[in-house]
């Protein structure tokens, strides 16, 4: 077989509830991440070029490679297992016990979802004390919209929206994310109480932001993005999307590795919408359990995107709700840890109720 440097699990097989439990006693399943979603067998993908060569596999078949002399696929699959089944340590001394929900704070004129609802400092931490009474066990603040289209703003702009509210709803007693791709907004919201760096660069846009991050000793989130904001959309491509978005991950965890930032303060997300066509996206849902290989928390953004509209009746970033649940929930089958969203409260209810079933 092919160097297991390309080498890929995809779990398959998901189930929860009795299923699960029967099928995990009886030696036929494992858990995702120890939650409550677990998983029979896997693809083992290789690539071709820009071909995936898959072969199914039941769980115990995989555990048994070893068996068949093949020392190395055996130790590979063993490592990548362990990760895809060994429980999350708590993200910014949150625990991951149970799905987390990022309430999105957008302190910008020109947010994709909200326009400039809460632009002002007072809006937005209104809006922040909103989010924590709903649910909100992260409150994501940003100060630069990242929408495709959307133009930078200058640095000492960012940091003047954003540190106030950083400030206020941290005393208040929220977890805070900044949502940044400058090392000098992460430094000031860090100073400001934040505790998490969630970045669209994955810290691969600003050759300071891994120290920031290192130094800090603060999570962060690592998102992929094919491009930058402003041409993001216009001809995203790739040879296999979900294998490529794990590629990109893997090289940001060993660059994060080098700087000091230990994979236990990191979460990944996938990038939903961003240098991504529709079909990429979908490909990336489907496949979301494929990232549990990686050792890290895994964090899923698809609040209001407009994929949701295009693959329904055009709804407008105000007629999305639906969908986005949809979305989230599809996530959270597949081990997803944390949701980013815009309506906290009413994703705080889906996810109560799909947890309830899940581990009935």
């Amino acid at each position: 077989m092919a160097a297991v440097s390309d080498f890929y699990l995809n779990p398959t097989g998901l189930m929860t509830g009795t299923a699960a439990a029967t099928a995990c006693a009886e030696g036929l399943a494992a858990r995702l991440v120890g939650g409550p979603v677990a998983f029979s067998g896997a693809e083992v993908i290789r690539r071709s070029e820009a071909t995936r060569i898959v072969a199914a596999s039941t769980l115990p078949a995989l555990r048994s490679c070893r068996e068949r002399g093949d020392a190395s696929l055996s130790a590979a699959i063993e490592e990548r297992l362990r990760a895809i089944t060994a429980p999350r340590p708590p993200f910014a001394g949150l625990p991951l016990d149970r799905p987390r929900l990022m309430g999105v704070v957008n302190v910008t004129p020109d947010s994709f979802s909200e326009g400039g609802r809460y632009a002002s400092a007072a809006a937005a931490i209104a809006h922040g004390r909103a989010l924590m009474a709903a649910g909100a066990d992260i409150l994501d603040i940003g100060g630069e919209s990242t929408r495709p289209g959307a133009a930078p703003v200058a640095v000492a702009e960012e940091i003047d929206r954003v540190v106030p509210v950083v400030e206020a709803l941290a005393t208040a007693g929220a977890l805070v994310s900044i949502d940044t791709r400058r090392a000098a907004v992460m430094r000031a919201a860090l100073a400001a109480g934040a505790r998490i760096v969630n970045d669209v660069t994955a810290l691969a846009g600003d050759p300071e932001s891994p120290a920031v991050v290192a130094e800090s000793g603060a999570a962060v989130v690592l998102m992929h993005m094919q491009g930058e904001p402003r041409t993001m959309q216009q001809d995203p491509v790739y040879g296999d999307a979900p294998l490529d978005i794990y590629d990109f991950f893997a090289a940001r965890l060993a660059a994060c590795a080098a700087a000091g930032i230990d994979a236990s303060r990191i979460a990944l997300d996938p990038g939903i919408g961003f240098g991504k066509r529709d079909p990429h996206n979908l490909a990336v849902l489907a496949d979301l359990a494929l990232y549990h290989g990686l050792g890290c928390a895994l964090l899923l953004g698809v609040s209001r995107k407009s994929f949701i509209g295009r693959l329904s009746r055009g709804e407008d970033a105000d007629h999305r709700l639906a969908g986005s649940l949809a979305a989230a929930l599809a996530g959270l089958e597949r081990g997803v840890q944390i949701i980013r969203v815009h309506d906290v409260a009413e994703t705080a209810q889906a996810v109560a109720i799909w947890r309830a079933i899940a581990t009935a």
